[in-house]
């Protein structure tokens, strides 16, 4: 279950420039409200799996000068990238304001550059993919582990580790989520990948917006009340040995019935994702045996992309998300089940207007909320990271596409969910991680369990290779 040999040795560290260098000047992007939300949490965690390149399968020693060209593609890929993407090669940089006391940040776009390590484990697609729960491993094929993104006034806003595996390669990126969202590092990763593949453009272009979406009512840049970034700094986050990461799929088969009945005790239509969330939160809250009277929460990010008017580029290249909150009598959502629970999720979702995401930034502008990783996630709570919209089975570096997405130990809190697309079309996948006893009566939950599958991509094998005893 937990990793007590295996171990992660780095093999070089470099900083990638972008190609052409054409950004290094004193250019500087102003953050807006929803760039600040994530200040005082951790950088953002999440990584490929992918099977070892055939050309490389046979044997370590004599393909390795193979796979070094595999990985100085990806570096040199990921500089060109950077030129599209420049941001992410900057810094944070920080203004204090002497006549009112107060501070603003900005992205200082400096290309001071991005970390790109190249690091080997002893360990197999098989020892990450077969065990029932994450393998703690994995949280060192990542950077930046309990590092908040206010850190990036100094440190890379994003690092990039390539593991080399026995018979895999894992890419684990660690980004600033002060610089975007997740829809768009999803673009960086594709864009990426492309160019990895040969391409010498990408698709689709970032809109890097300079100034950025802000509210009606609101100037840049945004002062903050506080005289100084110590102000603002968070205690180390060490994530308790009780916790375990676990993932869970549904299947389309399992999601139309779970539909069905939802639709049919509220006389509506809901989404799959809403479906399965509820479902989900059901599921967490029976077993965790809380009290009924005690509010239980669903948090979840909502692309204000499309919701703002006018709406913004769909390649707006920045943080664009509204936070829905959700909150019910533990009781209540159990006795009243999943269809209670998707009619407060889809209510939320359809509430996320202009009419309402224009006041509420407003507000944040005269009274900056900026909750750590330590406020969001709690024995009652479930908070969502991850969408199920992003294509993550896309993104082909050249060596087909991935077997797996994993996160990082910056998401190894009570109740925290990642989302994602299955590994086959149509399913959709929680990464859930709770306390291990929660986690085990999760298991015996038979109404919870007989609607899950173990689901693995069509291009792995179990059968080429049974090594666990690494783990």
């Amino acid at each position: 279950m937990n990793n007590t040999s295996a171990k992660v040795s780095h093999v070089s560290t470099s900083t990638v420039l972008p190609a052409t260098q054409k950004n290094l000047t004193t250019r500087k992007i102003e953050l807006n409200p929803m760039d600040f939300r994530p200040f005082r949490r951790l950088y953002a965690q999440s990584g490929l799996l992918f099977a070892k390149p055939k050309a490389t399968s046979d044997s370590r020693d004599s393909n390795q000068e193979d796979l070094n060209k595999i990985i100085s593609n990806l570096e040199s890929s990921l500089s060109q990238t950077l030129d599209y993407f420049y941001p992410l090669a900057g810094r944070i940089g920080m203004t204090k304001h002497e006549d009112d006391g107060t501070i603003s940040f900005y992205i200082n776009c400096n290309s001071a550059g991005v970390e790109f390590i190249h690091a080997v484990a002893d360990v197999t697609v098989a020892d990450l993919l077969e065990p029932t729960y994450t393998p703690d491993i994995i949280d060192s094929f990542f950077t930046f582990d309990g590092i908040p993104n206010y850190e990036g006034v100094s440190l890379p806003l994003l690092s990039i580790q390539v593991t080399e595996l026995i018979d895999g390669i894992f890419v684990a990126f660690s980004f600033n989520h002060i610089v975007c969202d997740g829809a768009s590092f999803s673009h960086f990763i594709n864009s990426l990948s492309q160019i990895s593949r040969g391409s010498t453009h990408i698709s689709h272009t970032p809109a890097i917006l300079e100034p950025r979406w802000l509210p009606r009512k609101a100037s840049f840049p945004i002062h903050l009340p506080f005289s100084s970034i110590d102000e603002l700094l968070v205690e180390k986050y060490i994530p308790s040995p009780k916790l375990r990461k676990q993932s869970f799929h549904f299947t389309p088969q399992n999601i139309a019935k779970l539909k069905g009945k939802a639709n049919s005790e509220c006389g509506t239509t809901f989404s799959s994702l809403q479906v399965v969330s509820a479902h989900v939160w059901v599921a967490v809250t029976r077993a965790r045996h809380l009290h009924p009277n005690e509010n239980v929460t669903y948090q979840f990010a909502i692309n204000n992309r499309d919701r703002l008017d006018p709406p913004l580029h769909k390649g707006y290249f920045g943080n664009a998300v509204q936070v829905g909150t959700a909150t019910v009598k533990a009781g209540e959502l159990l006795e009243k089940g999943i269809s209670s629970g998707a009619s407060l999720l889809k209510q939320i979702v359809e509430s996320c207007t202009n009419i309402e995401i224009q006041p509420y930034w407003e507000s944040w502008v005269e009274n900056p909320v900026m909750p750590s990783s330590f406020d969001i996630t709690s024995s009652t709570n479930l908070v969502v990271g991850g969408s199920t919209k992003f294509d993550l089975y896309s993104y082909d570096f050249g060596w087909g596409a991935p077997l797996a997405c994993r996160y990082g130990s910056n998401y190894k809190f009570d109740g925290m969910i990642m989302a994602d697309p299955g590994p086959v079309t149509g399913v959709i996948s929680f990464g859930i991680c709770l306390p291990f006893e929660i986690l085990r009566a999760l298991e015996n939950d038979v109404e919870f369990m007989e609607t899950t599958r173990t689901v693995l991509p069509p291009e792995y094998s179990s059968t080429k290779t049974k090594s666990l005893s690494k783990l």
